[in-house]
């Protein structure tokens, strides 16, 4: 028996008849006949009824059609896979970061690179956008992976979904700016956000969702005075005054390099989490999944 011959054998099945499964295999007509023929003596079992206008299988035929289908199924797993470890892929992959991911800390560009060198003959697309239109793309099929902050709120039927990273969410003012009452050894409750000018990042971002989403929790809407997409920009305009930055937790020197006092927000603690997302409810191409699996060991290596 070979593997051939199943796959003549599921055809001719799905096509109902040996004309047109002769046409989509570019085969004669008597040559298909006499394969399947073959096959039958093989398995000393008649596999099909050949009748004058459609051909179906017999009850034996019908229970080998499974078997044949998830063989052929396991064949061209096997070829995708020496495919990928070959260096043999081709297609393209899209990928998706959030504005200001990729940066030093996350190295997409190096990731990137080290993919293109295995297997040049893929081609790559890179769009940074906000969370929440890169989960839609994935969504949709528009990309096939993405980068994004989580919202908090649940992401669709068949995502996936891995963590790369979760840091507390920070506020942060001026170093110089007098301490309020509110404040207590370094610390802030949501709630007393209630009436500040706050500096954060734009709608359709994951930590802003987030924020909001908190804020909500606790019966108020957030007084956002200034947005930007990056996070350094935030602590700039908190440096100067002009408001408090929502942030991702950052280290001491960081804070004292952007002229910013950090204050933990309590009541409740907020963690922000950035993961990496794709379709897993459907079989990727093989570029995507090596591409995701590169990422997935680059960022999941990086220091916590």
């Amino acid at each position: 028996m070979e593997l051939r011959q199943l796959r003549y054998f599921v055809t001719v099945v799905d096509e109902g008849g040996f004309t047109r499964a002769a046409e989509r295999l570019h085969l004669t007509q008597p040559g298909l006949s006499a394969q399947i023929r073959q096959l039958e003596r093989e398995l000393g079992q008649r596999l099909l009824d050949r009748g004058a206008r459609t051909v179906t299988p017999t009850e034996v035929g019908a229970a080998v059609l499974a078997h044949a289908r998830e063989a052929l199924s396991a064949a061209d797993r096997i070829g995708e896979t020496v495919q990928e470890f070959t260096g043999l892929l081709r297609g393209h992959v899209r990928l998706g970061v959030i504005s200001g991911a990729a940066t030093e800390e996350f190295d997409i560009a190096d990731v990137l690179g080290d993919f293109h060198d295995d297997h040049p003959r893929v081609g790559i697309s890179l769009t940074e956008d906000t969370a929440e239109n890169m989960l839609s793309a994935v969504e949709h099929d528009e990309l096939d992976i993405a980068l994004i902050g989580m919202s908090g709120a649940p992401t669709g039927p068949g995502i996936g979904v891995e963590v790369v990273l979760e840091t507390p969410v920070v506020a942060a003012v001026a170093i110089d700016a007098p301490v309020d009452p509110a404040e207590s050894a370094g610390t802030i409750t949501l709630s007393a956000l209630t009436d500040r000018r706050l500096i954060c990042l734009p709608h359709g971002t994951g930590l802003r969702g987030l924020f909001e989403r908190s804020c909500a929790a606790a019966g108020f809407t957030p007084q956002v005075a200034f947005e930007a997409a990056a996070p350094p920009l935030l602590l700039r305009l908190a440096a100067r005054g002009l408001g408090t930055a929502v942030v991702p937790a950052l280290a001491a020197e960081e804070a004292a390099r952007f002229g910013v006092r950090v204050l933990d927000i309590v009541d409740p603690h907020i963690h922000g989490r950035l993961a990496l997302v794709w379709r897993a409810d459907r079989p990727g191409s093989p570029a995507a999944k090596v591409l995701l699996g590169q990422l997935r060991i680059a960022l999941g290596r990086r220091p916590r």
